[in-house]
């Protein structure tokens, strides 16, 4: 029996944001208009790039936000540029479509903010084939390509802090090292669920200072470590065992690590799709990590503008 719900206590501030996040103003900052023309020198043969990355991110970024074509695109920043009263050039779909392939290469990092405590987890983006709907009536006919995507979250303002896209080969552990390497300075705890239990993973964590809260497989073994990530890990078990060690001990073990605060992660995966979409528009793969990236950078800009905030409160008879 429910003896709780949950309650928003922001409303009026929180619908303030979601109105905020259709303004075009919110997405065409003068940053970028002074950052249009690139000044850089790439040493190459051949005519400089008339367009800075920033042009392209900005672009890009437009796109993933209000869902357009690459043709519409051009057509939309044109009429934005009109109703600016700018008279700067505007390139072609050929030429956004070209540079999305390699762009994500100079993305340096998605926020200036540090993360204390973060939070991995992955999902799926598709790339082609039938719809669920298609698949469930009258079964899967041809083939369908997903990629997956990596996501690092900040604990505390829920804001992504690194993202990956891979193919379906590369396993979460494998991918959040590398993403961990990504973020500069130290970190206090790090969150996942069972597939990042993984030597390497617990290694990096516990280099750059922090501790792991993943969940040991239910035939992990005591080591009996003095130090180290393998300390960690024993740490974890044996509070298991001192709970019970059974089903229940887990979940115990779970609240009172924080394990729980893992939830907010797929919060922000489900945030992504249904806001965003879930299926990739761009055919090759730096195409599609460009496309990621922006999704990131769009979804950080809303969460700044303003997120729920509510409490459990008991349900009175």
């Amino acid at each position: 029996m429910q003896t709780s719900c949950y309650r928003i206590r922001n409303w009026s501030e929180y619908n303030k944001a979601l109105i905020q996040r259709g303004s075009i103003t919110v997405w065409v900052e003068e940053n970028s208009i002074e950052k249009w023309f690139s000044v850089s020198c790439t040493g190459k043969a051949g005519r400089p790039e008339t367009y800075s990355d920033d042009a392209f991110l900005m672009l890009l970024v437009l796109r993933e936000r209000f869902g357009l074509p690459l043709r519409a695109l051009v057509g939309f920043i044109t009429s934005v540029f009109q109703l600016m009263n700018l008279s700067l050039p505007i390139p072609s779909y050929t030429q956004i479509c070209r540079r999305a392939k390699t762009l994500h290469e100079r993305i340096a990092r998605l926020t200036h903010r540090r993360g204390k405590h973060i939070i991995f987890d992955s999902t799926g983006l598709k790339v082609y084939g039938e719809g669920e709907w298609k698949v469930k009536v009258h079964g899967r006919s041809k083939r369908r390509t997903w990629r997956k995507f990596h996501i690092g979250i900040d604990a505390k303002t829920q804001e992504i802090m690194v993202c990956d896209l891979t193919t379906n080969s590369e396993g979460d552990a494998e991918v959040a090292t590398r993403m961990l390497d990504a973020m500069p300075g130290r970190i206090n705890s790090v969150r996942g669920d069972g597939a990042y239990d993984a030597c390497d993973f617990r290694a990096k964590v516990h280099q750059k200072g922090g501790k792991t809260i993943v969940p040991p497989p239910r035939t992990a073994v005591y080591k009996g470590a003095k130090d180290g990530w393998e300390r960690q890990r024993d740490v974890s078990l044996a509070e298991i065992a001192g709970l019970g060690g059974d089903e229940w001990g887990r979940k115990l073990w779970k609240k009172l690590s924080g394990y729980y605060r893992r939830s907010l992660v797929e919060t922000t995966m489900f945030r992504l799709k249904r806001m965003l979409g879930e299926r990739l528009k761009g055919r090759l793969l730096g195409s599609q990590r460009t496309e990621a990236i922006c999704k990131s950078m769009v979804l950080n800009k809303m969460s700044k503008l303003g997120l729920p905030k509510g409490e459990w409160v008991p349900i009175t008879a």
